[in-house]
């Protein structure tokens, strides 16, 4: 069952360590069976107890997944292979549409917000024991998310958003507990759920957010979070509606024990505000990270809300990294102040570049989703062969395998790299690699 790989140990941290190595080196393949408790109870001369602890140590980790009386596998996507390796390689001369990238020519020069930064540094040196947070910073981004209508709550600054929805879910949670997260969703949240050892629940989107239906039906299973997109949602451009969060408010009211993380993926890079459900449930987070519109290695996200939930994501804050650097957030601030870029100019360019793509594919009849943000989303019949067939006409495109859990299959396009001349090509050739094959029939 096993081939030749042989799991060795007599105590439980010592066989799942054997277990992950066979992972890790590839000869324990994906899908592959692991043996009955008792089985390899008896092939090691251990208690079977001692197993049991072990596959329970696998699946906190992500590394494992027990279906009844199925047994054990390898999960699919272990921890060990995150879904970022499910890529393509771009061949010179073709163009990458695969990243999720903004466009360098609309982020804002940062040679001056940092320059003033490090002044207030030379003139103050950040020393330990202090504020974690800027003043300037905290104070312009709870007046951003007081305008889009998130409520009064304390505020953190995290490195990024997976940071934040990271330590909010480890704040709350514990191995083995279900969440809701939307399908197609964002790959790196994906990856991290069986990394805590938590259980998905897959939710369907459209392009007004996460169904109503679904995430009634995520909670009746025993969800005890739910993480959404409120705007431009990754991969499919989705953005929560007005009418959508009056029915997903109403949902989630019945619920009120239930964590509710928001991430607002379109924070710069959209111009509708959000319809934020922050404040329905007692425990909740609002993320907004300034990676889109500012540049992805402005590791900085604004994270507000209930009292409980920002006071647990300090305080493993204070036990891991301390604090995210002071110099980054004034920098960040020192941009806000700025008004650099043009935020408005920045989501028109991204709205005109998306809606022409999906504007030129409708009229070659192939169907595409993308409401708002970098990134469009088109249903396919075969990824392999969509991926396949785009790459040899120049285009390289992200597999919708990294973004799925059980959604039906598609491919993401990222739109900032486009020029008007790009798109009736781009469209041609998409339009070409999403008709299904013509098999030969043989008499």
């Amino acid at each position: 069952m096993l081939g030749e790989y042989r799991i060795t140990g007599r105590r439980a941290a010592e066989i799942s360590a054997s277990v992950e190595r066979g992972v890790a080196t590839g000869a324990l393949p994906p899908g592959h069976a692991l043996p009955p408790l008792r089985e390899l109870a008896d092939r090691l001369g251990v208690n079977p107890n001692t197993v049991a602890a072990a596959y329970r140590l696998l699946r906190e980790r992500g590394v494992i997944e027990t279906a009844g009386r199925r047994g054990s596998r390898v999960r699919a996507r272990p921890v060990s292979t995150p879904r970022d390796q499910i890529r393509v390689e771009v061949p010179s001369g073709a163009r990458d549409l695969s990243t999720g990238d903004p466009d360098p020519r609309l982020l804002p020069a940062l040679a001056p917000a940092f320059a003033e930064a490090a002044a207030a540094a030379d003139a103050r040196p950040v020393l330990y024991g202090q504020e974690p947070l800027d003043a300037g910073f905290a104070r312009l981004a709870r007046a951003a998310f007081a305008a889009d209508g998130v409520p009064t709550g304390p505020l953190a600054a995290t490195s990024g958003s997976l940071d934040a929805i990271e330590r909010v879910l480890a704040a709350h949670l514990r191995p083995g507990d279900a969440l809701a997260v939307e399908d197609p969703g964002w790959g790196s949240l994906l990856d991290l759920v069986p990394a805590l050892g938590l259980r998905p629940l897959p939710v369907a989107v459209d392009d007004e957010g996460p169904l109503p239906g679904e995430i009634r039906r995520a909670l009746g299973e025993g969800a005890r979070a739910v993480v959404l997109t409120c705007r431009a949602q990754n991969p499919t451009g989705a953005a929560v509606s007005a009418a959508r969060a009056r029915e997903l408010r109403e949902v989630l009211a019945a619920h009120p024990e239930v964590l509710l993380v928001e991430d607002d993926h379109g924070h710069g890079i959209v111009a509708p505000p959000p319809h934020p459900l922050a404040g329905t449930t007692t425990h909740w987070a609002f993320v907004r990270s300034v990676a889109k519109a500012y540049g992805p290695d402005l590791r900085v996200a604004a994270v507000t809300g209930d009292a409980v939930t920002l006071d647990r994501l300090r305080g493993r804050q204070r036990l891991g990294p301390g604090w995210v650097s002071l110099l980054l957030q004034r920098a960040v601030a020192s941009l806000w102040r700025a008004g650099t870029p043009d935020l408005a100019e920045v989501a028109r360019a991204y709205d005109e570049r998306r809606e022409a793509l999906i504007r030129e594919l409708a009229v070659r009849g192939a169907e595409a989703r993308g409401a708002g943000g970098l990134n469009v989303w088109v249903p396919v019949p075969d990824e392999t062969r969509a991926v396949s067939a785009l790459l040899q006409a120049g285009w390289g495109t992200a597999p919708g395998a990294r973004f799925r859990l059980g959604a039906p299959p598609g491919v993401r396009i990222t739109v900032s790299p486009l020029s008007p001349d790009d798109v009736e090509p781009l469209a041609d050739a998409v339009a070409e690699a999403v008709r299904p094959s013509r098999g030969v029939r043989y008499d």
